[in-house]
């Protein structure tokens, strides 16, 4: 984010320009009579209340993701890789959630659930792989705490309204109280809150990847029959049950604190990776995962016998990843948080025997 506010006011209208809308942001100035460092009162009110607003409509994203009946098509975008989806979601007042999820670029792909259970048809490998959803957060719902959470660890700013897929928005940005995470900014219908786009920007405020709908109908008629249908008939198919189990990794010896700030592990798994041995036995790979309410840290433990990885470090729009050797094991950190962030978690673990 600019170390300015004229710089991150320039970015904004950059941004808003190349969307067909000019942003006229006008400064409150302080008053004059205001100590050195101390806000006047009527400041401190007014950032409580927006405070309390912003996690309002924090709260309302996970929510209507999950009550309201919408179809339509969502692009999402990091650095020159695009990835257009179409998605239908129904929730029935008897029947639980209906969803379908569906690529429209590169191999087909499509992804069927109903509640917690699903169904991803791979159609060139004839392949179905059946789980139970492990997360919540996905687009659109993207939150997996509550606003006044969120906002433990993050500013709100209430940036007024704009438009997204002829949708009318309200925009809000959140921007860090630290180094260790990046900022969001979100549109969301003003009519339900349901999650129109999301962008993660950097610290000079440049857009490292985004999620937003091109097209989006809220309030259809619920139409579950299909995806009922598609779930009911899988003859044919090659049914797969990935054998995830959950994991106590503290009690095989491993440590993780201290926490990085407004990180909280949120859950532990095992699930196999296969070896590089044809007709070898996989390889178990435990997952601890962080989160802040937005972003997440998944840090992965495989024996270094079995894997042939390397250690070093990358990134890919807002996901970075480090992989680094302890001992007899190979840990990996991936998140869409900065590189600092999983140097900080990496090095605060503690390893069996050690």
């Amino acid at each position: 984010m600019p170390t300015s506010r004229a710089g991150r006011l320039a970015a904004s209208a950059r941004r808003r320009v190349a969307l067909f809308s000019v942003a006229v942001l006008l400064p409150v100035a302080q008053g004059a009579f205001a100590q050195a460092g101390t806000a006047p009162a009527s400041d401190s009110a007014t950032a409580a209340a927006v405070h309390e607003r912003a996690a309002a409509w924090l709260d309302r994203i996970p929510r209507a993701a999950q009550q309201e009946n919408y179809e339509g098509v969502f692009v999402y975008q990091r650095g020159t890789f695009v990835q257009s989806s179409r998605i239908a979601h129904y929730a029935t007042r008897g029947d639980g959630e209906f969803e379908s999820l569906e690529s429209l670029d590169g191999k087909p792909r499509k992804l069927l659930r109903h509640d917690d259970s699903l169904y991803t048809f791979v159609p060139e490998r004839h392949l179905c792989i059946l789980e139970q959803r492990q997360n919540k957060d996905s687009f659109p719902a993207l939150l997996s705490e509550s606003g006044q959470q969120v906002l433990a660890t993050y500013e709100p700013k209430l940036l007024g309204p704009d438009r997204v897929a002829g949708i009318d928005a309200q925009v809000i940005e959140l921007d860090p109280k630290d180094a260790y995470r990046f900022t969001y900014k979100f549109w969301t219908d003003a009519k339900t809150g349901l999650l129109l786009r999301a962008q993660t920007l950097d610290a000079s405020a440049q857009v490292l990847e985004q999620i937003s709908f091109t097209q989006l109908r809220i309030g259809v008629p619920v139409n579950k029959a299909p995806i009922a249908a598609g779930i009911r008939n899988t003859a044919g198919w090659t049914l797969v049950r990935p054998p995830l189990q959950p994991v106590d990794m503290e009690a095989q010896g491993w440590r993780f604190g201290p926490e990085v700030p407004g990180f909280r592990k949120i859950r532990e798994l095992r699930r196999p990776m296969a070896a590089r041995e044809a007709g070898a036995p996989p390889i178990p790979v435990d997952q601890a995962v962080f989160s802040d309410g937005l972003a997440t840290v998944s840090v992965f433990v495989e024996p270094v016998e079995k894997s042939s990885r390397k250690e070093g470090a990358g990134a890919s729009g807002a996901t970075h990843v480090l992989v680094t050797r302890h001992g007899d094991y190979w840990i990996t950190l991936l998140g869409e948080v900065p590189q600092g962030t999983l140097q900080l978690f990496a090095s605060a673990i503690k390893y069996p025997g050690k």
